[in-house]
């Protein structure tokens, strides 16, 4: 702990000494300026000589052009460096220390308040809170416990930079293994712009049989023509997560009741297997372009000039989901169909739509298409048991036209988009619609109503596997699920952000076990977890708010979520409410050189019945037996920033050295013990 402490002071002082020598005080404004002291010097010495001795006003008129061209070159600032979304929505990259990018320094560098991690990076993530206004319109493979760093094509950012820029991510892991996220993006000209990524990690844990790794490579390029009529972006993403399986605890009573200190090493404590291992593996080719056979001409009185465009949309991904055991054990079933054990169940997708939009200042933006979505779910082979056949594949088509419609008026936008099935089994509609209203510059409202029916996920619909128990066939026995979603929110910078939804859930579809309380006992809960559908409505409340009170150079950020649910069996377990509270100190020190933030995050959420982890299958199922949560988790960090880099060193979960370990992720998985971690977020641009 104190080399620890060392290293980092040692580490701050040379960044400081380097930084202070080289760069000038950093400014309110977080701007990158690509200065050019040494070329303007030459030019404005060059042309000094030329004119009082050849006195040739021809070349000394190339020079000043020339001095001219590289001071435009000297106002390019970091608002130039944009990052666009799936969604074509685009922001500037942002240098700065906030916050927010405290809360998304972390494994899947997103915002984890509506999660509970595992001990160990890259495991699961248990479900705090629930939204059903964003869910996808196709099945995906399932084993949705297990993609927590997956990318989906909605995750892709694309990039427009007018010199290369390079982010570099790190942070340590748990035992043995780091955590690094390297992005390089570049521009060949000034219409083609190209990424580079890899995000890489290795943890071994703290407990036994837990490690986890993975690599994430993603390659994306976008493209735009002289002119403005043919447009072109694509990505190709290769994915790679492996983790042990341990079952969680054999025996609890080391974890929650070890008053000697026996097993303060959890390297120490008993798990339930030591031979399983899961992976997933996929690989994804994206393409989407467009082309403009009318433009209007774009000037300061049509800002929006009338265009009539064609686009395409091309998506081909593989996906395998793996688990494998060297032995059979009980936790799984008792009398498997061969061993050792190799599960895989493998999807092949292929998408293609056409689109025809047209644009116009008067009517907004419309658009119409058509969709073609292949599919092939297949897994090991056909099984025959004494219930029936159950078949290896689910293979088809779903042909899907769709629409949207977008219009700003004044404060007033508009967005709604529509998907209905022509042909195909898997999905049936959807609809969604957004309105937002700005009463002045502090104050927004929006609202939005969401309408979906789709089938479940593939593995809930068939699933194979060397144990007996976990085969099934539910394609032909399961109805779509539909999803009716009403929300509504005000945004407002006196107020604060409060969001309100309701959704009203047909058919909904979950995992469950079957296991008496003796099997339960007997470890053997996850042996009998099965996929089921309720055919009772179930209604699902959530409010969100967030808010950040200041005083000074201090700050208090909150943000609380209550949720009500209303069913008629407990199919669906949340927590009813969760809270994050952060006290932290900003301010400059060492004459602007360097911004420290420090404080304390606290977050509590209350007692439920905490969904269980099943290996097998990589998803969570219900249990109502026992209720967990309802204890604190108090993270205590330190931050700063030196010019575009980021330190972060925090000690998370510092309130379990004195309280007593009841802190489960899931029953029978523990949280992570206190722990100190250190990394970095670094710009540097060329």
């Amino acid at each position: 702990m104190r080399f620890l402490f060392f290293a980092l002071l040692l580490f701050l002082g040379q960044i400081l000494q380097a930084q202070q020598d080289s760069l000038p005080p950093q400014k309110e404004v977080d701007s990158l300026k690509m200065i050019v002291v040494d070329s303007i010097r030459t030019a404005q010495k060059d042309s000094t000589v030329l004119d009082s001795v050849s006195g040739d006003a021809g070349r000394l008129q190339q020079f000043k052009r020339k001095q001219k061209q590289e001071k435009k070159m000297d106002s390019v600032t970091i608002k130039d460096y944009k990052i666009v979304s799936h969604h074509r929505d685009t922001v500037f990259l942002d240098t700065t220390l906030t916050i927010q990018k405290e809360y998304i320094y972390n494994y899947i560098r997103q915002d984890d308040f509506e999660l509970m991690p595992f001990a160990n990076i890259g495991q699961p993530y248990n479900i705090l809170g629930r939204s059903f206004s964003q869910e996808s319109y196709y099945p995906k493979i399932g084993a949705a416990a297990k993609h927590a760093n997956y990318f989906e094509v909605e995750d892709m950012k694309y990039y427009n930079v007018p010199t290369p820029m390079t982010e570099l991510m790190f942070k340590t892991t748990l035992e043995q293994g780091q955590l690094l996220d390297a992005m390089l993006t570049f521009n060949l000209s000034k219409r083609f712009n190209a990424s580079i990524a890899y995000k890489g990690f290795r943890s071994l844990g703290k407990y036994r049989f837990e490690q986890a790794q993975a690599g994430n490579f993603r390659t994306t390029f976008n493209y735009s023509s002289q002119n403005d009529r043919y447009s072109l972006r694509g990505h190709i993403a290769a994915q790679d997560l492996e983790a042990q399986e341990n079952g969680g605890l054999l025996n609890r009573d080391q974890f929650e009741n070890d008053e000697e200190g026996e097993f303060e090493d959890r390297f120490r404590i008993d798990v339930r297997y030591t031979d399983a291992n899961t992976r997933i593996l996929g690989k994804r080719y994206y393409l989407d372009h467009k082309f403009k056979f009318l433009k209007g001409k774009k000037d300061s009185l049509n800002p929006k000039p009338t265009t009539l465009s064609i686009g395409h949309e091309f998506m081909y991904e593989t996906k395998f989901y793996d688990f494998t055991q060297t032995s059979q054990n009980d936790a799984f079933g008792e009398d498997p169909f061969l061993v050792p054990i190799e599960d895989r169940a493998r999807l092949k997708t292929m998408f293609n739509k056409g689109t025809l939009a047209f644009s116009n200042k008067l009517l907004g933006k419309i658009s119409g298409g058509v969709g073609l979505y292949n599919y092939n779910y297949f897994l090991n082979s056909v099984v025959i048991t004494d219930e029936g056949t159950i078949p290896n594949k689910l293979e088809g088509e779903e042909i899907v036209v769709n629409g949207a419609y977008s219009k700003t008026v004044g404060p007033l936008s508009l967005h709604g988009d529509l998907n209905y099935t022509v042909s195909g089994e898997l999905t049936g509609n959807s609809l969604n619609v957004l309105a937002k209203y700005q009463i002045n510059e502090n104050n927004t409202v929006l609202g939005g109503i969401n309408l979906m029916s789709r089938m479940p996920d593939f593995n809930y619909l068939l699933y194979q596997s060397e144990y007996r128990n976990f085969n099934w066939f539910n394609a032909n026995s399961f109805e779509k699920q539909q999803t009716q979603n009403i929300r509504f929110g005000l945004d407002s910078k006196k107020l604060g952000f409060l969001e309100a939804e309701y959704s009203a859930i047909d058919n909904y579809t979950y995992f469950a076990s079957t296991a008496t309380q003796e099997q339960i006992d007997a470890g053997q809960e996850t042996a009998f977890v099965q996929a089921f559908q309720q055919s009772n409505t179930i209604n699902h409340l959530r409010v969100k708010y967030t808010k950040e009170l200041r005083w000074r150079k201090w700050a208090l950020a909150n943000t609380v979520l209550y949720q009500e649910v209303t069913q008629e069996e407990n199919v669906m377990n949340l927590p009813q409410l969760v809270t994050r509270n952060t006290l932290y100190f900003s301010s400059d020190v060492f004459k602007k050189a360097l911004f420290l933030q420090t404080g304390v995050t606290f977050k509590y959420f209350t007692s439920y019945n905490m969904n269980a982890f099943n290996p097998l299958l990589g998803e969570f199922y219900i249990q109502n037996n026992e209720e967990f949560g309802g204890y604190p988790l108090m993270d205590v960090f330190i931050n700063a920033k030196v010019r575009q880099t980021r330190i972060y060193l925090k000690a998370e979960h510092l309130n379990s050295i004195f309280s007593e370990p009841s802190y489960f992720s899931a029953p029978n998985y523990p949280y992570r013990d206190f722990v100190i971690r250190f990394g970095l977020v670094w710009n540097f641009f060329s």
